[in-house]
């Protein structure tokens, strides 16, 4: 049991056994005993037998009640977790503005955001998982914009629900195994990318335009070797859970990971075969993030660390992007699409464990259009720049700057913004 079920019990136990001792002490009296003995009456001969029926039926009332405390421990240990199941957690939350956010259909006043998480981690063999990932947040609607889109952004309304559940299990030495209702494609790879954005999600995954994010139901499989070669496949289908059903021609994407990792840097080619795909919005213009039937993508990455921290000398983090929109049949839509992105980051410059980050990144745009002809695309460029710290163990603060030129469809759309995020984990 545990220590406090111990006290409970313990302090019970002890509850119970006072009054019976003043009930012993009411049976047993050595006043009378002695009386007896010096009675010149005949009475009765005491033996074994005397109290045993008093005494005994304070002892069955004593076992009945410890036997119901320890049936209510049991109640309470079977509505606790189980010891193979650990749960953490963090609550989010920021504050900030986008000047020229009414340019990309925002607007510039101050809004603010958070989410709450619960993560749920259970084993059942030692080498298996459970992963469930509970969420609630609210936020200004300028963090939802696709340019704008915050990196901890999730608008549930306040209500807190499901947001992720997958499980994991190993094939032989080498082979991660993954299925679940509720996954995205790149919680299946083979970590890409080392830069953790400051503000915007368009920084993910070394440029989110390819890889994109949509979560539904998926599996899939990652293959790595000791020597640092590995391969990951996998696929989200949106239609699985619907009357479409799975492998349908509905909304899917399936990821295809070549990876070569070291302890200091890795690269990696991803190829993306979609269907009805439109989650590269994070990072692209008006013209970069339209819609095809179907599209192939190609992200390649690669990162870097030095080997000490606290130098001059930063993690630098790269990818780039090609995508190819097939059956596209409507003249001067965007057949091919490119992105690029490099990030980096300083580590333990001022104090133990605060981040200085840089990143810019060019958002998926047209580079070829059916019929051919000029593709009339803007050039976008995105940047941010940003510093993390912790006060203390569980508490980080991160204030941050962004912005960008011509970020959407046209020259117009330049924008800076200004926000601070503070994390809890526990």
């Amino acid at each position: 049991m545990k220590l406090f079920q111990q006290m409970l019990v313990a302090g019970a136990s002890l509850s119970l056994i006072a009054p019976i001792a003043a009930q012993a002490s009411d049976v047993v009296n050595v006043e009378e005993m002695n009386s007896y003995a010096r009675s010149t009456k005949k009475s009765s001969r005491l033996d074994s037998n005397t109290f045993i029926n008093e005494v005994s039926e304070d002892v069955a009332n004593l076992k009945g009640r410890v036997d119901g405390l320890e049936a209510r421990q049991n109640e309470f240990e079977a509505g606790s977790f189980s010891d193979t199941t650990a749960l953490d957690g963090k609550a989010v939350m920021w504050i900030g503005s986008v000047d020229g956010g009414n340019e990309i259909g925002g607007d510039e006043t101050v809004q603010t955001g958070y989410t709450y998480t619960m993560n749920l981690n259970t084993s059942f063999t030692g080498d298996d998982n459970l992963y469930v990932r509970l969420k609630a947040g609210e936020n200004g609607p300028q963090w939802k914009n696709k340019v704008t889109y915050h990196i901890e952004t999730k608008d549930t309304s306040d209500a807190f629900k499901l947001d992720k559940m997958w499980y994991t299990f190993p094939i032989g030495d080498n082979i991660t195994a993954f299925a679940g209702p509720r996954i995205e494609n790149y919680y299946m790879y083979i970590t890409p990318s080392i830069y953790k954005p400051g503000a915007l999600k368009s920084f993910k995954l070394g440029g989110n335009s390819n890889f994109g994010a949509s979560t539904d139901v998926g599996f899939g499989f990652k293959y790595e070797t000791e020597g640092g070669f590995g391969i990951a496949t996998n696929v989200v289908d949106k239609s699985a859970d619907s009357s479409t059903g799975l492998f349908a021609d509905g909304t899917s994407k399936w990821d295809t990971q070549v990876a070569y990792t070291t302890d200091r840097w890795h690269v990696s080619a991803t190829l993306s075969d979609a269907q009805n795909w439109t989650s590269q919005a994070y990072n692209a213009t008006s013209m970069g993030k339209q819609k095809a039937e179907d599209s192939t993508g190609y992200a390649l990455r690669a990162y870097w660390m030095p080997e000490e921290s606290g130098t001059a000398v930063p993690e630098i983090s790269v990818g780039y992007d090609a995508k190819s929109l097939e059956k596209v049949t409507t003249a001067g839509d965007t057949t091919e699409a490119t992105s690029y992105m490099v990030g980096l980051t300083w580590k333990d410059m001022f104090q133990a464990d605060d981040r200085i980050g840089l990143a810019f990144t060019q958002p998926l745009k047209a580079t070829e259009v059916k019929g051919g002809g000029s593709t009339g695309e803007v050039d976008p460029f995105i940047w941010e720049a940003y510093y993390a710290f912790r006060p203390n163990d569980s508490m980080e603060v991160r204030p941050a700057i962004f912005g960008g030129s011509d970020v959407l469809a046209d020259t117009d759309d330049d924008i800076f913004g200004a926000l601070v995020t503070t994390t809890f984990k526990f």
